[in-house]
């Protein structure tokens, strides 16, 4: 595939959902060169890596022997790619080809916008808030907190934070896009350093969006394109996954400054 536009770079670790997205993915873009998907494993489980191999026709994978995170096995699949643009993508995405094809040619217009993505729906067709228009500490706390009549309280503020409010009809500048689907300049996301590993998951995606502004690159949020996005809020189901959320949260604010409110 050496003369592919885009690679297609997705992390996994015991997805429940990587078959049927490989699935369609195979289903929607077939051999098209301009598409080159690869894949990183986090050391999954052995049944799990067996069944991936039967997608080696489609993907280039590669099975690591420990989990380094989501930062690290997306800068190994896109630091040394050759593609000119890098498309960052959960292994738990429904895309349709047309959706992409249209991002990509915001890119192409723009060589000021270094990072796009599109909306970002539920399996039903409502919307996922996963943009953000700041980072503060109280912000989420008011996201975490288990008391329905504190976050009523806060509603507008958190209405601001998710941007619920955002439009619909035109491309719009944000601040901050999630991680679960972004297309970038390659040379742009090279330029940064690509993520920054040290989050292993959670915040690097946001650490990102900061490193891009500081480059003067422009994020563009499209409501043209979207996926669906089977979102598992992990963070607020697993003790685990909540501290790691935690630590990664301390490191974002102790590299970028800490902000109370």
């Amino acid at each position: 595939m050496a003369n592919a536009k885009v690679a297609i770079s997705i992390v996994t670790y015991n997805s429940k959902h990587i078959f049927n997205v490989l699935d369609q993915l195979k289903k929607e873009f077939g051999k098209d060169d301009k598409f080159r998907f690869v894949l990183f494993d986090n050391n999954s489980n052995e049944d799990y890596k067996n069944r991936l191999k039967e997608y080696q026709d489609f993907a280039e994978i590669t099975f690591h022997n420990e989990n380094r995170g989501f930062g690290f096995g997306h800068n190994y699949n896109l630091l040394t790619a050759p593609e000119k643009y890098f498309l960052v993508f959960n292994p738990d995405i429904i895309l349709v080809k047309e959706d992409l094809l249209q991002m990509i040619k915001i890119l192409d217009r723009d060589e000021s916008i270094g990072l796009v993505v599109p909306r970002v729906l539920n399996s039903d067709g409502t919307p996922q808030h996963l943009m953000r228009d700041r980072v503060s500490v109280f912000d989420y706390f008011l996201r975490f907190v288990p008391f329905q009549f504190v976050k009523n309280m806060f509603d507008k503020r958190l209405s601001t934070y998710e941007l619920r409010d955002i439009p619909t009809d035109r491309e719009v500048d944000i601040r901050i896009g999630s991680g679960c689907f972004m297309l970038l300049r390659s040379s742009d996301f090279k330029a940064v350093g690509g993520f920054d590993e040290r989050y292993f998951m959670y915040f690097e995606d946001y650490d990102l969006c900061i490193k891009l502004k500081q480059q003067n690159k422009r994020i563009v949020f499209t409501p043209f394109s979207q996926v669906v996005h089977f979102y598992e809020r992990g963070a607020h189901k697993s003790g685990k996954l909540f501290r790691i959320f935690m630590q990664s949260m301390y490191k974002y604010f102790n590299k970028w400054g800490w902000r109370w409110f």
